[in-house]
């Protein structure tokens, strides 16, 4: 839906053989138009979403190739995020090929025993409990947070919701 305001005008002042003014002309034309588009087809929607989903992976991509790049950056020159700060978790995933080399190593040597199949009711003992690749607690996940863009999408998706929920409740 569009709307278009408009002003048309025209002040003239008519003049007659002589020059002498006779009268004054005031001729004005205020409105507005308004203007619904549907399209007949679905094809052009179809694709207008489709272009938008290819658009908002192309900024998730580049956010994260980005945010990688820079803690990257960080790291090389000798820097890092203070723990249990807000941002820290930024670049918690973001290790050298080095360190995750050495990690993976551990992960191999530490393997979980099968339970042997004649002893059913036996609980296999545990040679360790690695769980995840972290300097500062080597056996505690590490919960990602969620990106500013991920939260942004996500709120866009509420808003959304909500709306179509207000929309059935009026048209009930």
């Amino acid at each position: 839906m569009t709307f278009s305001p408009f002003y048309m005008g025209n002040h003239t002042t008519p003049f007659d053989d002589v020059m002498s003014q006779q009268s004054y002309t005031v001729a004005e034309n205020w409105g507005g138009q308004v203007n619904f588009m549907i399209p007949l087809d679905r094809e052009g929607l179809r694709r207008c979403r489709s272009m938008a989903a290819r658009q908002e992976e192309k900024m998730r991509l580049d956010y994260e190739l980005v945010r990688v790049l820079k803690c990257a950056e960080l790291q090389q020159k000798g820097f890092m995020l203070l723990p249990n700060t807000r941002v820290y978790n930024m670049c918690s995933d973001v290790i050298p090929i080095a360190s995750w080399k050495k990690a993976e190593q551990k992960v191999l040597k530490c393997v979980t025993p099968s339970k042997p199949w004649y002893k059913s009711w036996s609980k296999p003992k545990e040679t360790c409990n690695m769980s995840t690749i972290n300097a500062y607690k080597p056996d505690v996940v590490t919960p990602r947070q969620k990106t500013s863009l991920e939260i942004s999408i996500e709120a866009q998706k509420e808003a959304a919701k909500k709306a179509a929920e207000e929309k059935a409740k009026e048209s009930e």
